[in-house]
């Protein structure tokens, strides 16, 4: 396959459906609101509590991690959801081990949040 010539218009509609996609997973997924509402609040937090520049850092990258693994998780869960209304058990193997990741990134999160924030408030 050929590779396509750089097209300024092409990135620009590139990005415009990567917000739309955004503003479609806010919009219609609970679980999408609940890490906005955390990523507010940690946002939040490290202002009022004058986070360190390598803090910063260490907070998006979880959060940034946990949005993805949420992203990932529920496009799969579409995906299967969109292949068959069947029971097979390794389509669910499939969503288990998605959900098993966001709870990971989720926890590694709160573990991160709570070694920096929790020193700073006490």
């Amino acid at each position: 396959m050929k590779p396509q010539k750089f097209s300024v218009s092409r990135q620009a509609k590139s990005f415009r459906d990567a917000f739309a996609g955004m503003r479609k997973f806010i919009i219609h997924e609970r679980n999408a609101r609940i890490h906005l509402l955390a990523t507010c609040l940690v946002l939040i937090l490290s202002l009022l509590l004058g986070v360190s520049r390598s803090e910063a850092i260490e907070l998006v990258i979880a959060v940034g991690i946990v949005w993805t693994a949420e992203m990932f998780n529920t496009s799969l869960e579409k995906l299967v959801d969109f292949i068959t209304v069947e029971q097979y058990p390794l389509l669910g193997f499939v969503k288990d081990v998605a959900g098993a990741a966001v709870l990971i990134a989720a926890i590694t999160a709160v573990i991160i949040g709570s070694l920096i924030f929790i020193p700073k408030i006490l």
